[in-house]
């Protein structure tokens, strides 16, 4: 399955990956100094080293699979939703508007109004166009919402 991602997204992931191979160096030279205080067993600062050591190669490894394996979705956002664009919705029942960028799984972020395509309502958004109206199942029951703009 390809995962998708917005050019932001992907260059965010690649940033960050930098950032964390120069950390890793870091880390190797705090992983050196604690070693040669002797006695490992008891030393704090060693263990210490070694648990941020693993997170950050645990983190490393996450985002050199997220680069390797997603794909950059080109979008157009002239006249239906894809990963990458920007949504404004009316909310049917209170006439409220929600504007969302719909993007890749692992660059949401619903605070910042960044919604996955696999979510629901990023699904029910998906290849729909200004004036169509979209159905979603949450938590508080249906919601309907107008596209009011796509961009």
């Amino acid at each position: 399955m390809t995962n998708y991602i917005t050019q932001e997204g992907l260059n965010e992931f690649k940033k960050e990956l930098e950032e964390r191979l120069e950390t890793r160096k870091e880390i190797a030279r705090s992983i050196k100094s604690a070693k040669e205080q002797g006695d490992l067993s008891e030393n704090a600062e060693y263990s210490a080293a070694k648990g941020e050591q693993a997170e950050n190669e645990r983190r490393i490894n996450w985002l050199k699979g997220i680069i390797k394996k997603s794909k950059v979705a080109e979008k157009a956002c002239k006249e239906k939703v894809e990963v990458g664009c920007f949504v404004e919705l009316g909310k049917e029942k209170t006439g409220a508007i929600n504007k969302f960028q719909v993007v890749g799984t692992h660059e949401t972020n619903p605070a910042a109004g960044k919604i996955s395509y696999e979510s629901p309502i990023g699904r029910a958004l998906m290849g729909k166009t200004v004036g169509n109206k979209i159905e979603v199942e949450t938590p508080m029951g249906k919601d309907e919402y107008l596209i009011k703009s796509i961009s």
